[in-house]
Order: structure tokens, then sequence, then C-alpha cells
């Protein structure tokens, strides 16, 4: 009972975006000039393509309807967010794959479930330390306690 499920505001398709579309992973999800990542694009970066509904798609008409033409944000689940104490860099990561770490969105044709620790609020996908130590003895990367903790 510590973990309940919850669900997604609403679908998103990573294989409609990238098999239909022609999308690449970096057009929503990239680098900024300082190196940071940007995570889940933005409600305003989506309606470059989402302005009006183009599909006959109950979940994309919600996504027009009630988040860009309101100009909310979608208050995603997020599978690995990490407690405010770990600084994580995509960029000094960048040489392993996504889905070292993630699960392999780009052709799965449903989420993942969501299972939120109830006194954490964090998913129960979050990254655990001992699987971070783990790579980074694998690779030779320092487990010193600063390299991932601020």
């Amino acid at each position: 009972m510590l973990f309940s499920e919850k669900q997604q505001p609403f679908w998103f398709s990573h294989v409609s975006h990238v098999e239909v579309v022609g999308m690449d992973c970096y057009d929503c999800h990239y680098y900024h000039e300082d190196g940071s990542f940007s995570g889940i694009p933005t409600t305003e970066e989506c309606s470059a393509c989402h302005m009006d509904v183009m599909f006959d798609d109950p979940d994309e008409i919600v996504f027009v309807e009630q988040y860009v033409w309101e100009e909310k944000e979608v208050p995603w689940l997020i599978y690995q967010k990490q407690p405010d104490n770990v600084y994580f860099s995509h960029i000094a990561h960048e040489m392993y794959d996504c889905t070292t770490c993630h699960p392999d969105v780009e052709t799965a044709e449903s989420w993942p479930k969501y299972y939120e620790n109830r006194l954490t609020k964090y998913s129960r996908d979050t990254m655990k330390m001992w699987e971070c130590e783990r790579c980074h003895a694998e690779t030779g990367t320092s487990n010193a306690c600063y390299v991932c903790h601020k």
C-alpha cells in the first residue's frame, strides 16, 4: 500500500511523432546553450505544430483544447524525477543511449504504469542511488558524494 497507481493526463504517442511524423528525439528533448537539458517540451513548444487539432484523436483534442488553447502546462507525471539534493547532468551522460536509464518510449505503444510513493511522492521508477553507483563503478567514474549531490 506504499505505492498508488496514477494516470498521465492523456495518452502521448512517441511512436506517432517518430515513425509517422518523422521527428527525432532531439526535436523535443535538446540541450540549451548552457548545456542544461530541456526535459519535457513546454506546451508553447508543442503548439508550434499543435495550435489546432490535426487528427481525429481524442487525446490530441484534450491536449489542444485544454492545454494549448488555455496556455497551460501539462502536469505530466515524471518517472525519473530526482530529489532536490541530487544533481544529474544529461550532458555528462550523453555518450550513453537514453534507454540506459529511461524506458524505450520511442517504440512503446503504451505508457509504463506510474506508481507514486504515497510518502515521498516520487515515482517507484525513480533512479535509485545504488543504480547510479553501480554504473559509476563499472565505468570508472567517481562515486564521491559531491559528484551527484549538491
